[in-house]
């Protein structure tokens, strides 16, 4: 006896071609592109006491156990530290890095895992991608158009950032006021001015 579809005037709807879009009545899901894995940003907050030693021992770990699981990480920001929205566990500053990630999700909820269990690390958050971004990430842009735009104001005003790093202002004995808003050869003649009324 030949089973019929217990549906059978869905066979050619609009539902069905929906479903087919989801995957039903295909054996293999063809994926868009030539990956075999899917694509991951990756990114993780480290507390702000942490040396920037420490952080990048913690993302050769991270970057280590996606190899292992055969992944791989196609390109690692350090954004450095930033201020946090509010706090984290006492932290108001945290140090960011940026994995673009090439993996298995097996390898990701193991770089979860062990991120929940580390001290060190305040947040993470991963997001699947349809493609990984070329060039630098928009942090890194974002730093480097601040970068430029300071330049440039310096540059406007005439001023060379490295003196005032050194400290050095030179000596500014000479422009001192005293209260009446003259100087110190005016005040040394006030009093004897004063005296002679």
């Amino acid at each position: 006896m030949a089973r019929r579809p217990v549906l059978p005037h869905l066979m050619h709807s609009s539902l069905s071609e929906g479903l087919k879009w989801l995957g039903a009545g295909s054996r293999h899901m063809r994926r868009k592109g030539a990956h075999s894995m899917p694509l991951y940003e990756h990114v993780y907050l480290a507390r702000q006491d942490a040396s920037a030693q420490q952080v990048e021992a913690l993302t050769a770990q991270y970057k280590g156990v996606i190899e292992q699981m055969g992944g791989k990480v196609t390109k690692t920001e350090y954004w450095g530290v930033k201020s946090l929205s509010y706090r984290i566990r006492k932290n108001r500053k945290a140090h960011m890095t940026l994995f673009n990630v090439d993996a298995p999700a097996m390898a990701l909820a193991e770089i979860e895992r062990q991120q929940r269990l580390n001290e060190d690390v305040l947040r993470y958050l991963t997001v699947r991608v349809d493609e990984h971004e070329e060039g630098p990430s928009a942090m890194m842009r974002k730093a480097d158009r601040d970068r430029e735009r300071d330049r440039d104001r310096d540059e406007r005003r005439g001023f060379d950032r490295g003196d005032r790093d050194r400290g050095d202002r030179g000596d500014r004995g000479e422009r001192r006021r005293d209260r009446d808003g003259r100087g110190r050869e005016g005040a040394e003649e006030a009093p004897a001015a004063a005296s002679e009324e």
